[in-house]
């Protein structure tokens, strides 16, 4: 019965990863690849100041002998499309399952009625309030300490995730004036902040795919809330009631 039921979060979440998938390659890919290209023409602007130290550099040959290029990455087309789809295939499995999982723990049933509701709360606090103060980033911009990117980034999950749970299940004014203090505070410390630079990626790009990103996640959770809700509601008896 377990075992059924874990394949079915499983699938339900690749279902979703793969609907996340077609929107990249339509709304989102375009976009990270015109930042690559404003990133490669900022690099190669940076570096015309020193051309005659470049000319030196290339005419002699690789002292060790050994190609410094880059390692091994997916080329545009197919071969990116299929990343970038097994990727949001596994995300989705993996938030489908934790999504499962706090159903369980704090006995609320996901069902074919309120699926994407819990898509919804996933949504908020998985991507919505971290891109409050950490949005989604193109190539070429400049970025804060990745370590402390990702502490914040955690701490607002959590925080956000615990509000959302006592002001769906709580109905005392406290609880609720302690979800709202759990969800501001996050954003009264602040993010990390990027040091000062310039980024090579125009204004008008970023804003975009921002938008398009946070558009695209929404999606994403609700497929997820409504694919768990679709494969949970048969075995919501069973689960919930041993």
């Amino acid at each position: 019965m377990i075992g059924r039921v874990i394949l079915a979060v499983l699938l339900a979440g690749i279902a979703a990863g793969f609907v996340m998938g077609a929107i990249q390659h339509v709304r989102l890919t375009p976009l990270i690849l015109d930042a690559e290209a404003f990133e490669r023409a900022g690099v190669s602007a940076g570096h015309s100041h020193d051309a005659s130290i470049s000319e030196t550099a290339t005419a002699q040959p690789e002292a060790d002998g050994h190609d410094h290029s880059e390692g091994w990455g997916p080329d545009n087309g197919w071969q990116r499309t299929l990343a970038t789809t097994v990727t949001a295939a596994m995300t989705g499995a993996g938030f489908a399952a934790i999504l499962a999982g706090l159903s369980l723990l704090i006995g609320v049933p996901i069902t074919r009625r309120n699926g994407i509701l819990w898509g919804l709360c996933g949504f908020l606090a998985v991507t919505l309030a971290p891109a409050v103060g950490l949005p989604p980033q193109l190539p070429g911009m400049a970025e804060a300490d990745l370590f402390a990117r990702q502490v914040w980034w955690v701490c607002t999950i959590a925080a956000t995730a615990a509000g959302i749970y006592l002001i769906a299940t709580q109905t005392l004014p406290w609880t609720l004036v302690l979800a709202a203090m759990l969800i501001l505070a996050p954003h009264l410390v602040g993010a990390p902040v990027p040091p000062h630079g310039d980024s090579v990626v125009p204004a008008e790009l970023v804003a975009r795919f921002v938008a398009n990103s946070i558009a695209a996640n929404a999606v994403f959770w609700c497929f997820i809330g409504l694919f768990l809700g679709l494969v949970l509601d048969r075995s919501a008896k069973d689960l919930y009631t041993s």
